[in-house]
C-alpha cells in the first residue's frame, strides 16, 4: 500500500478553478492506478476520475466530463485533478484512492489506499 495525502482544495466562486494534488509514498507509485472519488453531504462516494499508471489511459464521470482533467507524474509520486467551471453540486469531500494494480476500474473497492481527503466548497 502508499500513503496519500492530499491538498489543493477550498471555497470557490461558481465558474472558478481548483487543482487539487494528491502526493503518495512509496517507490512503486508507477505500479498504481489512481483515482479521484467525492463524498457529498448526505451522498454516497462516487467516482470522479481514474487514470492508469501511464497516464495514457483516463476515465471521467459524466458530470465532470469536459471540467475536469486527471494527470500524474510518476516521477514526483503526484496525481492531479484540474477543476474547472466549477459547479454548487461539484462541492464534497474530494478523496485520492490508489489501486495495485497498473489499469484503472470505476468500482471503489477495488482502491486499496485512501487519502484523508479535502475539502472543496463552490458557491453560487
Amino acid at each position: 500500500q502508499v500513503q496519500l495525502v492530499e491538498s489543493g482544495g477550498g471555497l470557490v466562486q461558481a465558474g472558478g478553478s481548483l487543482r487539487l494534488s494528491c502526493a503518495a509514498s512509496g517507490r512503486t507509485f508507477g505500479r498504481y492506478a489512481m483515482g479521484w472519488f467525492r463524498q457529498a453531504p448526505g451522498k454516497e462516494r462516487e467516482l470522479v476520475a481514474v487514470i492508469s499508471w501511464s497516464g495514457d489511459s483516463t476515465y471521467y464521470t459524466s458530470s465532470v466530463k469536459g471540467r475536469f482533467t486527471i494527470s500524474r507524474v510518476n516521477a514526483k509520486n503526484t496525481v492531479y485533478l484540474q477543476m474547472n467551471d466549477l459547479k454548487p453540486e461539484d462541492t464534497a469531500v474530494y478523496y485520492c484512492a490508489a489501486r495495485e494494480y497498473t489499469a484503472w476500474t470505476t468500482d471503489s473497492q477495488d482502491y486499496t489506499s485512501w487519502g484523508q481527503g479535502t475539502q472543496v466548497t463552490v458557491s453560487s
